[in-house]
């Protein structure tokens, strides 16, 4: 399955949340489901139905194809952490989010595209590769061509980034630090990654 190009809006009212690496948008003013009016009582959903909820969840938010996010998904299955909270320190560690989560790009899909165009040198090399991991000690630049790219200029004065504690930010020298690895705690959204792993669990 490819990576989802559609109305992100009305994709996380599907979702029922607020997803922002898909959209700087909110769902607050219109929660319910597309298609839903009122209060209407919706059926409850199969426990299949929650579990798939939580997997789509977690994919849309950061961008990902059935087939990236399965792949990864079994890595954490053989990890020694819990594999929840390894899938998502593995999702957070993709070059892509942190240039997101520093405030660089509105969302991950805009960060995927400056990462992919070679606007940013991580620990001084060049780097156009979105799903490359980051490890605590990483540095991360703008290229000194880039810094003034209207996108990422707009996006630092806006003040609306979602930065996290495991990472420093200059933002006048442009500039990000990679200082722990990400926990389960700092992921910006609402996620109960049981059911992503049971969802996962009988297929790998």
């Amino acid at each position: 399955m490819s990576r989802y190009t559609g109305p992100r809006v009305k994709k996380m009212r599907a979702l029922g949340a607020n997803l922002p690496g898909l959209s700087r948008k909110s769902i607050v003013r219109r929660p319910q489901p597309p298609g839903e009016q009122g209060i209407r009582r919706r059926r409850k959903r199969s426990d299949y139905a929650l579990k798939l909820h939580e997997k789509q969840k977690l994919r849309f938010n950061y961008g990902l194809g059935e087939r990236q996010l399965k792949r990864l998904v079994s890595e954490a299955m053989h990890s020694k952490t819990a594999t929840g909270e390894k899938i998502l320190e593995l999702l957070e560690r993709r070059m892509d989010n942190v240039v997101f989560r520093a405030g660089f790009a509105p969302t991950i899909p805009g960060a995927r595209q400056l990462v992919g165009h070679g606007h940013f040198k991580l620990n001084g090399r060049r780097v156009d590769v979105p799903s490359i991991r980051v490890r605590p000690g990483d540095f991360i630049e703008l290229k000194e061509k880039s810094r003034n790219l209207p996108l990422i200029v707009e996006t630092l004065e806006s003040g609306a980034s979602l930065r996290p504690d495991w990472l420093e930010v200059d933002t006048d020298k442009k500039t990000a630090k990679i200082l722990s690895l990400p926990t389960a705690e700092s992921v910006p959204f609402p996620i109960e990654m049981s059911q992503v792993v049971e969802f996962y669990s009988k297929s790998l």
